[in-house]
């Protein structure tokens, strides 16, 4: 009988995750389940998310408590056929064994470091499960103004099942190189071909959230032959607007009472906004070199309030395959910006912000994957 049943566990998403609280279950006992349904919402100390089912099938028992705190992979639920007898439930529920995650997750992400022309370069790495023929492109994820790989926690397994994928902390970010003489968008440019180069390939999907967007189209542009497709998430350079409140405020932050409600102009849920996630930012912008890279990476991309740069009428004239997605309650960058590229395909997902790719990754990783089979 064990193996007609199917266990739901406590997801892993990034690096640190140990445990989670089960915010909530979504699913009633003896619903049928389909894979990709939301089943339940898991709290992290970084963000909350809905989890997905990965299988399909009737829940028969759930085992996890909503408020309840649990480890990285424990049992949270059973699904079965309905012939399968409560006895061999209560049997599977009281043999199973947490799986060891150091073991399972060969797979899973992990950070690395390497030294490049621009410097001293982190990224995380994920391998790619076998994929179609003409399908198995790279992929590499490239976040926005301030941010780091950890945008993508809730992205890059989903993608990795698809294809390799990747995902860079961009000079000045995260764990890359903070001494950067030209904080500029050709040195972030130049950060994407040269770890391109490094791992050795030589064409990728392009995957860009805010400014991570204008580096991936700019890439496009100076590099063609090296970009499979663009899928640009609330994408800077597609017109002059942006919130300068943000930007502003974000660079001039330096107290958590400070940082806080400039954060919450990122996500259309503020909640969202919790203490790990504003002291983890600030510990980034109390780096030595992280000031004064801000501070010059804004004067050459965000001046006056307004984006110097434009990617729109070269990548719309590219012919590149390209995907906007963007959030309809995003006030950063206006989700207007999304009709500036004649022959894209666009998608707006309501009641998510800035950080779509946190607050609706289902939908936004379906739309990756989508775009990366048009590649």
């Amino acid at each position: 009988m064990s193996e007609q049943i199917t266990a739901i566990l406590m997801p892993k998403w990034g690096l640190s995750m140990k445990e989670g609280t089960l915010a909530a279950w979504h699913v009633e006992e003896g619903a049928e389940i389909a894979p990709g349904d939301e089943i339940m919402d898991v709290e992290t100390d970084k963000i909350a998310n809905a989890v997905e089912a990965t299988d399909g099938g009737l829940l028969r028992r759930r085992v996890g408590q909503a408020g309840e705190v649990y480890p990285v992979r424990a049992l949270l639920g059973v699904l079965a056929p309905a012939e399968v007898p409560e006895a061999a439930i209560d049997a599977y529920v009281e043999a199973f064994e947490r799986p060891e995650v150091e073991a399972e997750e060969e797979a899973a992400p992990t950070h690395q470091m390497v030294e490049l022309g621009v410097g001293r370069i982190r990224y995380s790495a994920r391998a790619g499960e076998a994929a179609p023929a003409g399908k198995s492109a790279p992929v590499l994820l490239i976040h926005g103004f301030g941010g780091d790989s950890d945008n993508w926690l809730f992205n890059i397994d989903a993608i990795g099942a698809e294809a390799p994928v990747y995902a860079l902390d961009l000079p000045g970010h995260g764990g890359s190189v903070k001494a950067i003489d030209q904080p500029n968008l050709g040195t972030l440019v130049a950060a994407v071909t040269q770890l391109l180069d490094h791992l050795a390939i030589d064409k990728a999907h392009l995957v860009g959230h805010s400014m991570g967007g204008l580096v991936a189209g700019q890439t496009a542009l100076e590099h063609p032959a090296r970009v499979a497709s663009l899928t640009l998430i609330a994408s800077a350079g597609l017109g002059e607007d942006i919130n300068a409140e943000y930007i502003d405020g974000f660079v001039s932050a330096a107290s958590r009472k400070q940082l806080k409600p400039v954060l919450k102009h990122l996500f259309a849920d503020a909640s969202l906004v919790n203490r790990a996630m504003v002291d983890d930012l600030l510990k980034y912008k109390r780096l030595d070199g992280v000031q004064d890279f801000l501070q010059a990476l804004k004067a050459a991309l965000f001046a006056d309030g307004r984006q110097a740069a434009s990617i729109a009428a070269g990548v719309a004239a590219a012919g590149i395959p390209t995907t906007l997605i963007w959030g309809a309650e995003d006030a950063v960058i206006p989700s207007a910006h999304a009709g500036a590229l004649a022959g894209a395909r666009v998608e707006i997902i309501a009641g998510a912000g800035h950080m779509v790719q946190m607050e609706n990754a289902a939908r936004v990783n379906a739309l990756i994957k989508a775009q990366l089979g048009r590649g």
